[in-house]
């Protein structure tokens, strides 16, 4: 699903005009660099792929950290899309090794590149409600039943909140002309 996710990214990124280092593909306008920045992502999402299916989730954090520390070439919608894509992932991993603080400062971070409604900004607060449900189990364990029930209102909260913007997403893209804006 990931790779899907950073497959359309580049595929949409391809027909870019007006970029500093350009390239003609079959008559259009390419962007080799934006799109040599998305395969990197993309293969960097993939080594995380291979760790996690080894069970390394610290190797998984560590490649898509290194994407996170990329210079990006330029502003892009698509680029924005990526790293607020990946920041939702780290989140994830992050949560599941139990550091719930650093998992919700990615989705933080993700959130200031997805400002606008958009399936990636419901994503990180789908994200922010599965951290908050971790860290309610988490805590419910240790024996810290306030802290538990603080954390699972945080967690539906969250997830009330992706479930608006989705809807929303949804509402935009189903209209009767089929413009998604």
């Amino acid at each position: 699903m990931r790779a899907l996710f950073i497959a359309l990214a580049l595929f949409v990124a391809a027909p870019v005009v007006g970029c500093a280092k350009e390239a003609r593909n079959n008559g259009e306008v390419v962007d080799e660099v934006l799109l040599a920045y998305l395969s990197s992502a993309r293969s960097l999402h993939h080594e995380a792929d291979l760790a996690e299916d080894g069970g390394d989730t610290g190797k998984a954090i560590a490649a898509l950290d290194r994407l996170l520390a990329k210079p990006e070439p330029r502003k892009a919608p698509e680029i924005d899309e990526v790293v607020s894509d990946t920041h939702a992932r780290l989140a994830d991993l992050e949560s599941r090794s139990g550091r719930f603080d650093v998992a919700v400062k990615h989705v933080d971070d993700g959130l200031h590149r997805a400002p606008g409604v958009s399936y990636f900004r419901g994503h990180l607060f789908e994200v922010r409600g599965l951290v908050e449900e971790r860290r309610a189990k988490d805590l419910a364990t240790k024996g810290d039943a306030s802290g538990a029930a603080a954390a699972k209102e945080r967690a539906m909260k969250a997830y009330e909140e992706a479930i608006a913007i989705q809807d929303e997403v949804i509402k935009r893209g189903t209209k009767p002309d089929g413009d998604a804006r």
